[in-house]
């Protein structure tokens, strides 16, 4: 309401300012070119002051230990990403690439969070007002009891992804027994949710030569995993220096108080404590693949 009185305050003044009685001078091409550029960036500039001042306001309210840094613009041109060096498999470099931090000098990191047993609404509530993005990788077995829940999500600009049918052990499976399970959920998350994902992450993080040659199969571009694991009173690292870097993708899970010693909104407290202490924004992972 405050920054509306203002631009109405701001447009009375310039209204009364008009001499009524003088002929209006007809600006030029140029001249009319840059009041409209001014325009356009004085908008930017409120929107964004508005989205900054709306973020405070729900930090406060959530509980967040600080407001949490906002993500630079999606880079205009994309990383290439590799498989990480010995997460090879034999034949690998025609398969999708499997990987745990993308490469980028943007001080962000990426959230996922896999399975979908825990369908909290706060959770929801708190990650939409709070605007930080994630990528959800979902099992169908535990997520077909509540399709709207996950609906909801993906019409707040969430991607879902394929995390497998039915979460199995996938190198104890035969290829025909992976592409089932991969290419069963690709199908599920089609009909259900109407897009295909291009990415899947295999369940515990194992996976095969079969695994990747079932992903890609049907579809699959990317197989994410992870750097770091996020809980509500911990964090678990993957590097010897225990410490976030540069495009690290933190996994966590749909888990509430059975489980953790906490909720959703307490995981989502203390990783973005985390992450925000080391000067790191969350980033939308599809953005930068």
């Amino acid at each position: 309401m405050a920054l509306a009185a203002l631009l109405v305050a701001t447009l009375g003044t310039a209204c009364g300012s008009a001499d009524s009685g003088a002929p209006e001078k007809s600006k030029t091409g140029k001249e009319a070119g840059a009041a409209g550029a001014a325009g356009a960036a004085v908008t930017q500039a409120e929107r964004l002051k508005a989205a900054q001042q709306a973020r405070v306001v729900a930090a406060k309210k959530w509980g967040l230990a600080k407001v949490p840094l906002a993500a630079p613009a999606a880079p205009k041109e994309k990383p290439e990403i590799t498989t990480r060096e010995g997460f090879e498999v034999w034949g690998g470099d025609e398969l999708p690439p499997v990987f745990t931090t993308v490469p980028t000098e943007d001080k962000v990191v990426f959230l996922t969070i896999d399975d979908g047993a825990e369908k909290d609404p706060e959770f929801l509530k708190m990650m939409r007002e709070l605007r930080i993005p994630y990528t959800a990788f979902l099992s169908d077995y535990v997520v077909r009891d509540n399709y709207p829940y996950f609906k909801e999500m993906q019409a707040a600009g969430v991607t879902l992804n394929n995390h497998t049918l039915n979460h199995r052990y996938l190198p104890a499976l035969s290829y025909e027994q992976q592409r089932e399970e991969i290419c069963g959920q690709q199908d599920t998350i089609q009909r259900v949710f109407g897009k295909r994902p291009t990415l899947f992450r295999p369940p515990y993080g194992n996976y095969n030569e079969d695994t990747l040659r079932a992903a890609k199969s049907c579809g699959i571009k990317a197989a994410p995993l992870w750097n770091a694991e996020a809980f509500p009173n911990r964090m678990d690292w993957r590097e010897w220096d225990r410490d976030l870097h540069a495009g690290d993708i933190i996994l966590t899970h749909f888990r509430g108080r059975e489980d953790w010693k906490g909720s959703m909104p307490d995981m989502i407290r203390h990783v973005m404590k985390t992450v925000t202490d080391k000067g790191f924004a969350v980033a939308r992972l599809e953005d930068y693949l």
